[in-house]
């Protein structure tokens, strides 16, 4: 029954499950434990037909990873039509969520910049880039001039602001409300801070 079960499903779809099966891994293990063998045994699948979808133990991680961030980037992606000071408390509130709802899999995928892959961790970085980028775009709309100084003030405040969602996921901080209200007084400081710069 299981083999005629697993007939059914179409390489897509064999290939979504099996995803999902590696993102839920990470709700409670970091990346560098997630074996072939291991998501084999939890799809109940040969070892050698996870080599057909993803040729080797880096291509899982990295397809993983992938459908993680994916994840992580369509639940908080910048709702456009909503004024740009509402924008960004309204992204860190759903960030929040998301973290509270999938705290394991956030952890492993900030984590995953320390992976031994540097395609992997070039991932990660890219979706720093991306929530960057959209932080620029809202304070772009509020009349904030582009300079390489404001640019590298989003960027790192991205990953301080990640850290700060690590502790939230780890429970060391009980008030997503308060949060996000620090969140924000310390992305207006360190804009700020990088518009007065001469850096």
């Amino acid at each position: 029954m299981p083999e005629e079960r697993r007939s059914r499903l179409t390489p897509e779809d064999r290939r979504t499950q099996l995803l999902a099966l590696g993102v839920n891994f990470l709700a409670d293990h970091p990346l560098e434990e997630l074996s072939l063998d291991e998501l084999a045994r939890r799809a109940g699948v040969s070892r050698a037909l996870l080599f057909h979808y993803f040729a080797s133990k880096q291509g899982m991680h990295l397809a993983v990873v992938t459908a993680a961030r994916d994840s992580l980037l369509r639940a908080t992606a910048p709702r456009a039509h909503l004024p740009p000071r509402e924008r960004i408390d309204d992204t860190l509130r759903r960030f929040a969520a998301f973290v509270r709802d999938h705290s394991g899999t956030f952890v492993s995928l900030v984590r995953g910049t320390a992976s031994g892959d540097p395609t992997v961790r070039a991932l990660v970085d890219e979706s720093r880039e991306i929530n960057a980028e959209h932080l620029w775009e809202a304070f772009a709309e509020l009349g904030v001039t582009d300079t390489r100084t404001v640019r590298l003030a989003l960027r790192a405040w991205v990953s301080f602001a990640e850290e700060m969602f690590v502790s939230l996921a780890s429970g060391d901080l009980a008030d997503d409300e308060q949060l996000v209200a620090f969140l924000v007084r310390t992305l207006d400081a360190a804009v700020a801070v990088a518009r007065d710069s001469t850096l």
